[in-house]
């Protein structure tokens, strides 16, 4: 029986996270290999008789049912690479997991296994409450070690990836003091109520006492997207941005020569891509972002956020500084081109 509060939520949501063993071959030849000029001189176009056999690469990770048909959320970077997985639930049943979809923007994958009989799932939460202080429970199979339970409280909400250091994702993280190892990734986070708030994601490896997870919402909106079509297409504007303090300010008006009042606020747009949506738009390098559909944005990340939230094709309008005149333009997002994915 279970004595307190953490025993209960693990004794709900343990049957229902599981351990992801991948495998992925990874090639022993580089394809820098192949474009060295030395290499093809010897070579010319031909491939060299023998190659060295690729290496099989192994992983193991994290996930966790989300329906009893078997539909289960992981992390991207557990199951990237491959097609198929071994899944292994807590009472010891395997299943051979089919990779549905991978969303390597936010580090979402999602997986399927098929049983005759109804597996056991999670109950989702809501972040929208959630503040730093209060409780996290994070269940995994770190280091290989099935089923492994930690608990802690919420450190911070709403860290950038920045922050976290993976600035190509697109994911605002919840920080916790629950410990968080290799293997963990994919796995839920928990509530006091057993609800999961996150899945578990990332670690940096120079910290201490840190781990990171990606919102429950944002986690299933992506996974909803890859059951759906086995793929995400992410809003792009096709901007680089920085955010305007006293600092940034002083050091853009000594670098690139330009006038921006020291009291300035907002977004500061540093290019615009040739070809993007943003360019034809008419937006400029040099325009400073205020609003975004009547949302005050101060700094990349909320203007990301209002891109990511929008919709393909839809205008997005953008309340702009320009030369110390307000201007509106409105853009249409399309989809993130493949190989800023």
């Amino acid at each position: 029986m279970a004595s307190n509060f953490i025993a209960t939520a693990v004794e709900q949501v343990g049957p229902a996270v599981v351990r992801i063993d991948a495998q992925r071959s990874v090639s022993q030849i580089s394809p820098d290999t192949f474009n060295n000029p030395l290499f093809r001189r010897f070579f010319g176009e031909e491939m060299p008789p023998e190659l060295p056999p690729d290496r099989l690469e192994q992983g193991t990770g994290s996930g966790f049912i989300l329906n009893a048909d078997g539909r289960i959320l992981t992390n991207a970077h557990v199951v990237d690479g491959t097609r198929t997985v071994k899944v292994t639930l807590r009472d010891g049943r395997t299943f051979e997991g089919q990779v549905v979809g991978v969303d390597s923007v936010t580090d979402v994958a999602v997986v399927k296994i098929d049983s005759a009989e109804p597996l056991p799932t999670v109950r989702l939460g809501s972040t929208a409450n959630l503040s730093p202080g209060q409780w996290a429970i994070a269940i995994g199979n770190p280091l290989g070690l099935d089923n492994t339970v930690t608990a802690g409280i919420i450190s911070a909400i709403g860290r950038t990836s920045n922050q976290v250091g993976i600035p190509d994702k697109r994911v605002q993280f919840i920080q916790t003091d629950a410990a968080i190892n290799p293997g963990n990734s994919g796995g839920p986070l928990l509530n006091d109520q057993g609800e999961v708030i996150g899945m578990n994601t990332a670690i940096r490896a120079n910290a201490q006492g840190l781990g990171f997870a990606i919102p429950i919402e944002t986690a299933k909106r992506i996974a909803d997207e890859l059951f759906a079509t086995g793929e995400v297409q992410h809003p792009f504007l096709g901007i680089q941005m920085v955010e305007l303090t006293p600092e940034t300010i002083t050091e853009i008006n000594a670098q690139q020569q330009m006038n921006i009042p020291p009291d300035e606020s907002g977004v500061l747009i540093v290019r615009v891509l040739e070809g993007s949506p943003a360019q034809a738009a008419g937006l400029q390098p040099g325009d400073i972002i205020q609003r975004i559909n009547n949302l005050d944005v101060k700094t990349p990340t909320e203007v990301q956020s209002q891109v990511e939230v929008s919709q393909i094709g839809q205008d997005l309008t953008l309340d702009i500084h320009r030369e110390g005149r307000d201007k509106t333009l409105t853009v249409k997002p399309t989809a993130m081109p493949a190989e800023l994915r």
